[in-house]
């Protein structure tokens, strides 16, 4: 059996910045795992810009985006394996797997990265009444369709959710020459990026019904149509608003979900609100030695920020693989942190003051609109940060940085807490 310092599952963005970032941290045995036929991702498909900002400082396409990262791997040597697919992690780290070259085979690994990445929520967990005919797609695949197999899914075209995905999707079936009548969203606020709503929407001409919902579909074959109606504050359409569409094409962008089956078989704890990992300040699961990272952990807006999480993770399995048997088991006070008044979570969930190292940065969404709030942080009672946003949205991540000097002050601190607050 292969044995590596550092194995990591997926070979999207968050896969290749956390390897780029283990071996920059000193270690040399790596090895990328990955499902699909490229290196990249859903990076590979998503052809508009907007990516790399933050990294870059330039505004790439995913493809761009993801051949820089790509362009590293291969430059520090690190090994990856394709058409891969990971079937098993056990408790001692030993990773199962199997592709057409090698058969089922076992790796042993110091440290597992989990970057598997989210898929998205299908029409079955929505419970849209109708036929199951021909035209209905989730926006993903309607954007590989599009951009990677060339395949215009339909000319008149219904969309059901304001996500990133669907909202950009908009804009794309628009340029290709089809017709979106609508975009029908069940919540009373859009669930992704605000310029996303500009460029896609706005800019287009394409309407955003917020508390709509599609209640039927019309059509055996092929959809014919769709019927949206509005919702009432508990989500339950309201009699007498139905609106009728005609159209060839629905497209679902009603979610993101973390890919976290082998996750759970290796038996990390999973969060209640974000379905990926519990993890603590160095984004390491309840299992010794296990980290995660990228859309896994949380669904995030900008994949810079998840190539930057990604990086977090790496250095951290490379620092564990390094550590001493005592250091590893060293007993370190853990502090949940809390949430309150919108906060849904946060990532870490759980911090060891003694294993801090430097700045900690602090992630998390609300879970619905506010306006003119303070987002607060407590170590304990007293109010360590207190900085005013005139809009917090769920369709875009906040996060706190808490200073090595902060945490100093509290040697026998007790709790963190991050709240909105009013003033």
């Amino acid at each position: 059996m292969e044995e590596y310092s550092i194995v990591i599952i997926g070979g999207g963005p968050a896969g290749l910045a956390a390897a780029a970032a283990a071996k920059e941290s000193g270690e040399d045995r790596i090895l990328i795992l990955e499902r699909d036929t490229r290196l990249g991702g859903i990076l590979n498909q998503c052809i508009h810009n907007g990516f790399g900002l933050h990294t870059f400082n330039e505004e790439l396409t995913g493809p761009e985006y993801a051949a820089r990262f790509i362009q590293k791997i291969e430059e520090l040597g690190i090994t990856y394996k394709l058409n891969t697919m990971v079937m098993d992690i056990s408790s001692d780290r030993v990773v199962t797997a199997m592709n057409r070259e090698d058969g089922m085979f076992q790796v042993r690994a110091a440290a597992v990265v989990l970057a598997m990445g989210c898929r998205e929520r299908p029409r079955g967990a929505l419970n849209i009444p109708g036929y199951r005919p021909a035209g209905i797609y989730t926006a993903g695949t309607a954007q590989r369709l599009v951009n990677i197999d060339g395949y215009l899914p339909g000319k008149e075209v219904v969309i059901l959710g304001s996500g990133d995905i669907g909202l950009i999707m908009a804009r794309r079936m628009t340029l290709e020459g089809a017709k979106v009548k609508v975009v029908a969203e069940l919540m009373p606020y859009s669930g992704g990026l605000k310029r996303n709503i500009v460029q896609c929407l706005n800019d287009f001409d394409i309407p955003l019904r917020l508390s709509h919902t599609v209640v039927d579909i019309q059509g055996k074959d092929r959809v014919e149509g769709v019927t949206i109606a509005e919702v009432d504050g508990s989500g339950r359409p309201i009699p007498g608003t139905e609106e009728q569409y005609s159209c060839d094409t629905l497209l679902l962008s009603c979610g993101l979900i973390p890919e976290n089956e082998l996750s759970m078989g290796i038996g990390v704890e999973l969060h209640g609100a974000t379905r990926g990992p519990v993890v603590n300040e160095s984004l390491e699961t309840n299992i010794p030695g296990v980290f995660a990272c990228g859309n896994v952990l949380h669904v995030h807006d900008l994949v810079d920020f998840v190539s930057e999480e990604a990086g977090a993770a790496g250095r951290n399995a490379a620092a564990y693989v390094r550590m001493t048997e005592a250091e590893k088991n060293a007993a370190e006070k853990e502090i949940s942190v809390q949430t309150e008044n919108g906060v849904r979570y946060t990532v870490p969930a759980v911090v060891r003051p003694a294993r801090v190292n430097g700045e900690l940065k602090i992630r998390f969404r609300v879970g619905a609109v506010y306006k003119n709030r303070y987002i607060t942080v407590y170590l304990d009672d007293e109010r360590i940060i207190h900085k005013k946003k005139q809009v917090v949205v769920p369709g875009e991540m906040e996060q706190v940085i808490l200073k090595p000097e902060m945490l100093a002050k509290h040697p026998d601190l007790q709790s963190i807490r991050v709240t909105l607050e009013e003033e």
